[in-house]
């Protein structure tokens, strides 16, 4: 696969991940630093490492659920390898500048 088109499949992700949103926060969980790493491999395997804002968290399978369901549907998807850590555990410092803003951290 070239760069180029490594690279637009990455911004679609990101693009269909910010349309995900924590169920019992008002952020997208692109924003809000769920998401450590999205990358794309040649055979068109996007493989996502993400954390939730808790282990215990009580909507993380449905947000997995929508998480494949939409990745998945995304156009030059193959398929996806979902890595779910809590390592490094997620803290407020990982939100995106908006998020902050949105919530009222600023």
């Amino acid at each position: 696969m070239e760069i180029e088109e490594k690279l637009e499949i990455e911004k679609r992700l990101v693009g269909v991940l910010k349309s995900i949103y924590d169920p019992e926060i008002p952020v997208n969980i692109f924003d809000l630093g769920l998401i450590y790493s999205v990358e794309v491999d040649d055979n068109h395997v996007v493989h996502i490492t993400m954390t939730l804002t808790a282990p215990n968290c009580p909507m993380a399978d449905s947000m997995i659920e929508e998480i494949t369901y939409k990745v998945n549907g995304t156009r030059g998807v193959e398929d996806l390898d979902l890595h779910l850590t809590f390592d490094p555990p997620w803290n407020k410092d990982m939100l995106s500048e908006e998020a902050k803003l949105e919530l009222g951290f600023l």
